[in-house]
């Protein structure tokens, strides 16, 4: 009985997939056909990708609150973890290349999007996978880019923070790189990614008709130490989620 009432909620996800992918379609063809004029810039496909985020956001039914600005130059920018969504939000207003799990890259069309527009996988079981990417966030940090990582190494269950792993925090140190840390919440527990897959996640999440969510982007946190660095942004994105887990 309760899934039957949930149906009108699981299709509108089932359309806002289908928008969504045909949305993400459309954009990497246009892309792909105007190489051969503008040329393949990251530049131009980090403008891609917000492009599309400022559609997805509408897509998804997303009310972003935001506060904080990105350093106007190159950082680490590491945030607490709770949905698929949160690189979307985080991303309409940093141009970075976001650390994702490996299996991002087994999404057909998403991953060609991602891959377009700036992305480092990882395989967190596998610790040559572990080698190579810390490797390619040093190379993308000290080249003048940006990498957006989600140093709990999952997502967050039931809106709690959990320990930040400090390794590209201790990279970011070694080379000079200023951390910023991002503070994520949400307004409902369904927004939540608890225990599920991509796809029950997603319907669960947007089978309603808004996700109310909230970021904030802190000052740069400087010390001599990646893991005293790491317990700092972790305790700081603590304090910025605390009133809207106590709701």
């Amino acid at each position: 009985m309760k899934t039957l009432l949930r149906l009108p909620g699981y299709i509108l996800a089932l359309f806002r997939a289908i928008i969504a992918f045909l949305s993400i379609a459309i954009y990497v063809l246009i892309y792909i056909l105007s190489i051969p004029i503008f040329g393949n810039t990251q530049e131009r496909a980090f403008k891609l990708r917000r492009k599309w985020i400022t559609l997805g956001m509408i897509i998804f039914g997303i009310k972003l609150t935001h506060k904080g600005q990105p350093l106007d130059q190159p950082a680490l920018y590491v945030s607490n973890h709770l949905s698929f969504t949160d690189p979307i939000a985080t991303c309409k207003y940093v141009d970075a290349y976001v650390i994702a799990k490996a299996e991002v890259g087994n999404i057909p069309l998403l991953s060609k999007g991602v891959e377009m527009t700036g992305v480092i996988y990882v395989d967190r079981g596998s610790k040559s996978s572990r080698s190579n990417t810390r490797k390619a966030l040093v190379d993308t940090l000290t080249s003048g880019k940006n990498v957006l990582v989600y140093p709990e190494g999952t997502v967050s269950e039931n809106s709690i923070i959990l320990p930040y792993k400090a390794g590209a925090f201790r990279e970011a140190v070694a080379n000079g790189i200023p951390i910023v840390p991002i503070a994520i919440s949400y307004g409902a527990e369904k927004d939540i990614w608890n225990n599920t897959g991509l796809v029950a996640h997603f319907f669960k999440q947007l089978s309603y008709w808004r996700t109310e969510m909230n970021q904030e982007f802190g000052a740069p946190i400087t010390g001599d130490s990646g893991d005293d660095i790491a317990l700092k942004a972790n305790a700081w994105t603590l304090k910025k989620i605390s009133p809207y887990r106590n709701r």
